[in-house]
């Protein structure tokens, strides 16, 4: 039976270095992005710049509530014998991106940091886009822990 996402991406000797590559893959995907992306580094620069720490003890705690809403993505990918989980989360880009975007919004929706939830505020509207675009990246990260 394959392992579940929860299984895979956080165990103790794991999540630390999942938690790694999604800022990695955040860094690479922004870096990736022309001046359209302006208003999401600017957020992700606030971010940074106005809570040191806040980014990876954020993601360390996105990463449980990440692999719940990809978990039933996960399995059918497997059940399927698909090769690449990059392309099966692309081919369901819009439940997907959802499915993401379902955790970041409980998340801006609970905060109490106005900067943050201010700084999320001005790019929820293009973070459906740079999500569909980190699909492909997104899931060979995750296979890569298969």
């Amino acid at each position: 039976m394959t392992a579940t996402l929860q299984e895979m991406l956080l165990a103790p000797n794991v999540q630390p270095q999942v938690v790694a590559d999604c800022q990695s893959l955040v860094d690479q995907e922004l870096a990736s992005k022309g001046i359209a992306a302006a208003p999401i580094k600017v957020a992700y620069k606030a971010v940074t710049a106005f809570a040191p720490g806040y980014y990876t003890t954020t993601l360390t705690t996105m990463l449980p509530n990440i692999a719940n809403q990809l978990e039933p993505f996960w399995a059918d990918f497997n059940a399927s014998g698909g090769s690449e989980f990059g392309d099966y989360l692309v081919k369901r880009s819009d439940e997907v991106t959802e499915a993401l975007l379902a955790v970041t919004d409980h998340m801006a929706a609970d905060s109490e940091r106005p900067t943050i939830v201010k700084a999320y505020k001005a790019v929820r509207g293009s973070a459906g886009k740079n999500i569909e675009a980190a699909l492909p990246n997104l899931g060979a990260m995750i296979q890569k822990y298969a």
